[in-house]
């Protein structure tokens, strides 16, 4: 092909070329946590995440103990998946034997991290209490997620969600936002590692646009550098689903959002009530809820923008029966987000903590075996039944490596199975190659 013709086409696509490198970089080299915890903005401590993980071995074991409900686990998970095409369904004795490991890896996970994610909440979970009341829990909000990082059960991730920025809370959530940037970062030296801002109710692009100024001018007051403070946004509204001109306002949201956007977060009752769904129908499960978030799921694929899935305010608490019924169907919830792609949701309360553990781990052990065979002969290039493609061979890189950085794998669990060490697996997780990027 001549010479000149290359160059037309060059020039003709590079626009497209522009767009991919820029607006679809990729997978962040980023931990995406596996939930996001809310409290109250008044129950801020630096040890919540401890008291939470005792309060939930404390439940369990007043259930039965973990054995007994990972067993419970197990059981539905392989009943809603089904037995494989001619696989031998497990004897009793591997089932008990599969749950007493998982039971040890979920127990562990609650005694070392317990919340992966805590946000202090003071929109809808604190409420209108009064400037004076509101300022004294954002400092001690601030100071609380500044001495966490101290602790040995310490989240990856801290930070708060405020009120929105429509008309009625604007200048409240951008107080409450000030004070506790400001306040942290007074109380650490330097902006917090793990900071999370989450802005809720966002309806229209202008709304993110306006989050950027309010966080550039707080880069400004503190002396940071033009893009160290990022933030989350709720998608809880119809109108970032479905704007007033049919378009989908989605990517236009994550455009304003000047590459500060980290995640969209999905408001399972905000967005339900929204779309006008009687209360007791409002769910995670529910078809506007997967529409939503199968709009999220195309806005944000390919830009290293992360996706959570909401929350079921059904909590494990009363009377026994009660409890247990309120795990399942968490338990549920969880595995069908995971299976849809979705790898992050939200709990509410202590005894969600071991459901959420349970399921997920499980999510990622069940499919150790397989995964890791597939990529091994990928990588190596030995013989296979399957014919896996570079793209398939990145996601089940990713999967291994979301399993790693939960804790539902051991490192030498996978590296002995995959014949790679982990940084080659994370190499190929990112990249899509497990040769150097230059």
């Amino acid at each position: 092909m001549k010479r000149t013709t290359l160059d037309d086409i060059d020039a003709l696509l590079a626009d497209t070329d522009e767009l991919l490198s820029t607006r679809y970089p990729g997978d962040r080299d980023v931990r995406q946590p596996i939930h996001t915890v809310y409290v109250p903005g008044d129950h801020a401590s630096p040890r919540i995440q401890q008291e939470w993980g005792e309060q939930a071995l404390a439940a369990v074991e007043a259930g039965g103990g973990m054995v007994q409900l990972a067993e419970r686990v197990i059981v539905a998970s392989r009943k809603e998946s089904g037995e494989a095409f001619g696989q031998t369904p497990p004897s009793l004795h591997q089932v008990a034997r599969e749950a007493e490991l998982l039971a040890e890896a979920v127990t562990r996970k609650l005694s070392s991290e317990p919340i992966e994610d805590l946000r202090f909440d003071f929109e809808d979970g604190f409420g209108d209490r009064g400037d004076e009341a509101e300022d004294a829990a954002v400092r001690a909000a601030a100071r609380a997620a500044v001495a966490s990082r101290g602790e040995p059960t310490a989240p990856g991730f801290v930070g708060i969600r405020f009120k929105s920025l429509e008309a009625a809370t604007r200048a409240r959530g951008l107080r409450t936002l000030e004070l506790f940037v400001t306040e942290a970062i007074a109380g650490s030296g330097s902006l917090p590692e793990g900071l999370v801002l989450t802005l809720p109710k966002v309806s229209t692009p202008a709304q993110v646009q306006a989050m950027v100024l309010a966080v550039r001018a707080l880069e400004a007051e503190n002396g940071l550098a033009d893009g160290s403070i990022t933030f989350e946004v709720q998608v809880e509204t119809p109108q970032l689903i479905l704007g007033p001109d049919g378009t989908v306002p989605l990517p236009a949201v994550l455009d304003a959002g000047e590459g500060r956007i980290t995640s969209l977060h999905y408001g399972t009752y905000d967005y339900s009530a929204s779309m006008g769904v009687a209360a007791a129908y409002q769910s995670m499960e529910h078809p506007v809820a997967d529409f939503a978030k199968n709009q999220m799921m195309l806005a944000v694929a390919g830009t290293g923008v992360h996706l959570s899935d909401g929350s079921t305010n059904i909590l494990p608490v009363g009377e026994p029966e009660a409890i247990q019924q309120a795990w399942s169907l968490h338990a549920r919830l969880v595995r069908r987000h995971l299976r849809r792609g979705i790898y992050q949701g939200w709990d509410m309360h202590p005894n969600q903590l071991p459901t959420r553990f349970l399921a997920t781990f499980r999510f990622y052990r069940e499919g150790l075996e397989l995964a890791a065979a597939r990529l091994r002969s990928y990588v190596h290039r030995t013989d296979s039944g399957v014919l896996d493609e570079p793209a398939t061979a990145k996601a089940l890189a990713r999967y291994l490596s979301r399993g790693l950085s939960c804790g539902a794998h051991a490192p030498d669990e996978v590296e002995e199975r995959i014949d790679l060490p982990v940084e080659t697996l994370e190499a190929l997780a990112r990249t899509g190659t497990t040769q150097p990027q230059a």
